[in-house]
């Protein structure tokens, strides 16, 4: 596995990682045996970076890895973990909460439920509007000198509150969705990001399983899949972003990889400061994902990819409209 560094104050870490959300029910049931399984399975191929969030089912997904990592040298990987969003009983969303006392509680709870005495990489999942960035980022300030934190990261926010969180302590990294159809982040934030010298960890680099290669217009949605409410997955939506999907097999078919691999492919590819988090819930899937690191994608290839799939051609927004107001960029 190859290796990358989080911008120029943070670590070096595998070129590839894993996001564990789906190992927790977003995507409706996961099995808990085969998660862990794919957990270890992962670090056996040198991946280091392991993402997660405190909210992720109300900290199962922590659960769920101090698990799969009991026993595991500590200095082997890397956690990265978001905070701040509030959940409530029913797993609905209540806000969000950034203040310096919160964070400090939400990273003594995670700290516990991880069963680790550092977290790798500590972020704000979203910009609280009640609490101006600073406070935020200056009370992870104070978990980093106290040897509870290693670096500061940020998520899903825009350009001016990078530059303002850079300004109270080093950014490691943004992390924010960035794929073949969610490209705005190229437009101001990636700019600032390498002026500063900040890193980014893309998530959504297969759409949610839209651009694997996998999906089909009329696949069920079970119990607890949110992309039941995601507009790109809509009636009329899917049908045109499929559509884009089967272009890009076209490319994947003639470069000899599958769609998912020329994906992921795709996104490395974008600059060496940046890491794709795949989100594989099993094996199979993340033994898939792996090869696209090998994947070389000439000038050619890159043309041949944006003709399949255009900047700005897919229909929907990337969340449901609820929650796109709380997103530094949009689609």
């Amino acid at each position: 596995m190859q290796t990358r560094t989080l911008g120029s104050s943070g670590p070096a870490v595998s070129a590839l990682g894993l996001g564990a959300m789906g190992m927790s029910g977003v995507y409706g049931a996961a099995d808990r045996a085969e998660s862990v399984a794919t957990v270890h399975a992962a670090l056996e191929a040198g991946i280091t970076l392991i993402d997660t969030g405190d909210f992720y089912a109300m900290g199962h997904n922590e659960l769920l890895l101090a698990e799969a990592l009991r026993g595991r040298e500590r200095d082997r990987y890397q956690l990265s973990v978001k905070f701040g969003m509030l959940r409530g009983p029913g797993a609905q969303f209540g806000g969000h909460d950034c203040r310096p006392e919160a964070v400090k509680n939400f990273l003594a709870y995670s700290l516990t439920r991880l069963g680790t005495d550092h977290i790798d990489i500590y972020r704000p999942a979203r910009l609280d509007p009640a609490v101006p960035i600073e406070e935020t980022v200056g009370a992870v300030k104070e978990m980093i000198e106290a040897g509870h934190v290693r670096y500061l990261g940020l998520s899903e926010v825009d350009a001016p509150t990078i530059r303002r969180a850079h300004a109270v302590h080093p950014v490691a990294d943004l992390q924010i969705e960035y794929s073949l159809i969610s490209r705005a982040v190229e437009a101001d934030v990636l700019p600032v990001l390498r002026e500063l010298g900040i890193g980014l960890t893309a998530y959504g680099v297969l759409g949610r399983g839209l651009i694997s290669g996998h999906w089909s217009a009329d696949r069920s949605r079970g119990p607890g899949d949110s992309r039941a409410f995601s507009p790109r997955f809509s009636d009329g939506n899917v049908e045109h972003n499929l559509a884009l999907v089967e272009a890009l097999r076209r490319v994947a078919e003639a470069k000899g990889c599958t769609v998912a691999q020329l994906a992921i492919a795709w996104v490395a590819a974008q600059g060496a400061d940046i890491v794709p988090l795949v989100g594989a819930r099993t094996r199979v899937r993340l033994a898939e994902a792996l090869p696209a690191m090998e994947l070389n994608l000439t000038p050619d290839d890159l043309a041949e990819i944006e003709k399949a799939v255009p900047l700005g051609a897919a229909r929907g927004d990337r969340y449901p409209s609820a929650f796109m107001s709380g997103l530094g960029v949009g689609n």
